[in-house]
């Protein structure tokens, strides 16, 4: 038996997931700190630890690698602004693709007639541009964005409101996410966490074992069970 025949409501991140856009998250952050004067000087997987663990992972680090910079602008939420400003540029020139096995199990699903829900920390504006580019991502069922909520991940917030709208009673849920901080925010919930990382994270340990189930990818899910 196919393992989507298990579960009713399928829930999933979007970067890094779905698609592959944490390079280009990654260069509007190098664009916004350089256009203030600051070179970021980090590898992408260097950012990645850093915006991965928890929502405040990256403000943390670079207000501590760049004491200057907090001195000349210390709110946060204008860095952020900036660098999402940045990041709707380079999404707009940027040919955008999905990541191994993702099509394949979208194609899946809606012929399944499965609900689906893509839980996310980008806004509409940047997602609806990813989808006119990605056609097969209108199948997904239903979208919840950065507007729709008021905590971010590792908060479940997005989540138990995505189960609140979509879940049917009884039936099963199950969740997918690339990053650590999402990890947490599903594991509070009443669906199935699956990580899909290429490794599990040195900090993993933060994770109770045994809780998860983690794939290095989508593809590499086993057709019959999960």
């Amino acid at each position: 038996m196919d393992w989507i025949d298990s579960y009713d409501l399928f829930l999933f991140d979007f970067d890094g997931l779905l698609v592959k856009t944490e390079h280009i998250h990654y260069q509007a952050y190098v664009n916004t700190l350089k256009n203030r004067g600051f070179d970021l000087g980090w590898s992408f997987q260097e950012f990645c630890q850093n915006a991965h663990l928890e929502s405040t992972g990256l403000k943390e680090a670079i207000y501590a690698k760049f004491p200057d910079l907090q001195e000349q602008q210390p709110t946060w939420d204008i860095i952020y602004k900036e660098k999402k400003s940045a990041y709707l540029e380079l999404l707009i020139s940027s040919k955008i693709e999905l990541m191994p096995g993702v099509e394949d199990l979208l194609l899946r699903l809606d012929r399944a007639k499965k609900n689906s829900c893509v839980v996310t920390n980008s806004v509409k504006e940047h997602t609806d541009l990813i989808v006119a580019q990605l056609p097969i991502l209108k199948t997904i069922s239903h979208w919840i964005t950065r507007e729709d909520y008021i905590l971010p991940k590792p908060s479940s917030e997005c989540y138990l409101r995505a189960i609140e709208l979509y879940e049917k009673k009884g039936n099963g849920i199950i969740g997918f996410e690339d990053t650590i901080k999402g990890l947490k925010a599903l594991i509070k919930t009443p669906a199935q966490p699956v990580l899909i990382s290429s490794s599990k994270a040195a900090n993993i340990q933060a994770i109770e074992e045994g809780s998860f189930i983690h794939y290095e990818s989508l593809e590499k899910i086993p057709l019959e069970k999960i």
